[in-house]
């Protein structure tokens, strides 16, 4: 039997395309011999100092609440809980559409079976440290010039690979998200490639 891997995604919890992506990772979870640990970036770390709309500003403001709890409770349970944890507040952000706040953070906690008096430490800086350093561990690899989602994974030919993406909408699922993470791992290990891109012309589908 061929050995399973691991591979790392880094995610924010109020990305729309990080949040798609994480759920075609599960698939791809079921279709190839790889298994996805998750970790916290920020966008509201990776937009520090730069000229946003006022409109993006103030979601930049309130995007510390979502990281910090993450990352409080992957401090206190490990990293193994981001995973049920992105899960409880995805699932209330991008379908439920309920605004953030203490109410969401106290739901998606308790639904995960973790401490729902973590959701304070959304208006604290006490793991603002732990939250940078698990921020740049995850886009170094990649930039300053990218988002989220970022990944890294072994490629095919068993180096480690990182890369921005992949942007999709809305996911691939069964052996349709084996075939695009096989792609994704084809190009990402090819020396020398930086991009792929076209202009989106939809929104989320969260399916």
């Amino acid at each position: 039997m061929t050995d399973r891997v691991t591979a790392d995604m880094w995610f924010d919890p109020i990305c729309p395309w990080a949040w798609i992506t994480s759920r075609w990772l599960l698939e791809v979870e079921q279709v190839r011999e790889v298994d996805i640990r998750y970790h916290v970036m920020s966008l509201s770390v990776l937009n520090e100092g730069r000229d946003l709309s006022a409109e993006y500003r103030e979601l930049m403001d309130n995007g510390w609440g979502p990281v910090r709890v993450c990352i409080a409770a992957e401090q206190r349970y490990g990293s193994d809980v981001l995973r049920r944890l992105y899960t409880a507040l995805g699932t209330r952000i991008h379908l439920g559409k309920e605004q953030l706040g203490p109410e969401l953070f106290t739901a998606a906690l308790t639904e995960a079976g973790l401490d729902p008096a973590l959701a304070a430490a959304a208006d604290s800086t006490e793991y603002d440290e732990a939250l940078r350093a698990s921020h740049e561990a995850g886009m170094r690899p990649v930039g300053q010039d990218v988002g989220t989602p970022v990944v890294h994974a072994p490629g095919p030919d068993g180096k480690p690979v990182a890369f921005f993406g992949p942007v999709i909408t809305p996911r691939p699922k069964g052996e349709a998200a084996g075939r695009l993470w096989d792609g994704v791992l084809l190009v990402a290990g090819t020396p020398g490639f930086y991009e792929l891109k076209r202009t989106r012309e939809q929104s989320p589908i969260f399916d």
